[in-house]
């Protein structure tokens, strides 16, 4: 397996990495609505400490930019869906409804929940940790849920885990959308079967397609900067 160094919103990736296939369920991890921080006078704002060392995170100018790139890797993306296979989708809570709205325009009008990723805060030496809860992956389908014979979770349900729990983040370049095994395996259990094809057109560093491949299914994914889809292809070989 390997990772396609393309862009999401161009048509050349998906027919490398399907070659022809039609994927069963698409679960990916785009950038999140973020917009960009800004002085009162236009300027941008530097970021500060660690985010500095880390690869900065897309950043959108307002919410509108935000929804047309949405449609824009939606259009793209959904055709390529086998039947009505759903679609699991990480965001951010201000991204969510420019996502709903995205996915109705396109046929996939039935919201069929959300996961939320409760991360655990780092131990403070007390008998409580707090629980940090940011990321949501939205769940949409063509048709109502009962319609397919697929596991049938509360509508809303959630993983509370560590960033890190398998000590492969910062192995794997510690790229900003980073996610857990523990984090994904409820959702590709959840929305696809052994042998199922799933699509990733946001790789990242690879966190859904290694998951995704641990559990037996194949995997189609593409990432737009070719230094990370490298990374993935040797994170999936080994």
């Amino acid at each position: 397996m390997e990772c396609v160094a393309g862009d999401a919103r161009e048509d050349a990736p998906y027919a490398a990495a399907l070659g022809g296939r039609k994927a069963d369920l698409l679960l990916t991890d785009p950038p999140y609505c973020l917009l960009t921080r800004r002085r009162k006078g236009g300027d941008l704002r530097e970021p500060k400490g660690r985010k500095v060392e880390r690869e900065p995170a897309v950043r959108f100018e307002s919410v509108r930019e935000y929804r047309a790139f949405t449609r824009e890797w939606m259009e793209r993306a959904l055709p390529r869906l086998r039947g009505d296979r759903p679609l699991v989708i990480w965001t951010n809570f201000l991204g969510q409804t420019p996502i709903l709205e995205a996915a109705r325009a396109l046929g996939y009008g039935e919201r069929w929940g959300e996961f939320a990723w409760g991360k655990r805060s780092r131990a403070s030496g007390g008998n409580e940790q707090l629980v940090r809860l940011y990321e949501v992956a939205l769940v949409i389908g063509r048709v109502r849920k009962r319609a397919l014979e697929l596991t049938d979770p509360p509508e809303c349900w959630a993983a509370v885990t560590g960033y890190d729990d398998e000590d492969e983040g910062d192995e794997w370049g510690a790229h900003p959308h980073h996610k857990p095994f523990s984090a994904l395996e409820p959702l590709v259990r959840a929305y696809s079967r052994p042998g199922d094809l799933v699509l990733d057109p946001f790789a990242g560093s690879g966190s859904i397609s290694v998951a995704a491949a641990r559990l037996g299914r194949a995997v189609a994914c593409m990432e737009v900067r070719p230094e990370w889809a490298s990374l993935v292809s040797r994170r999936l070989a080994r």
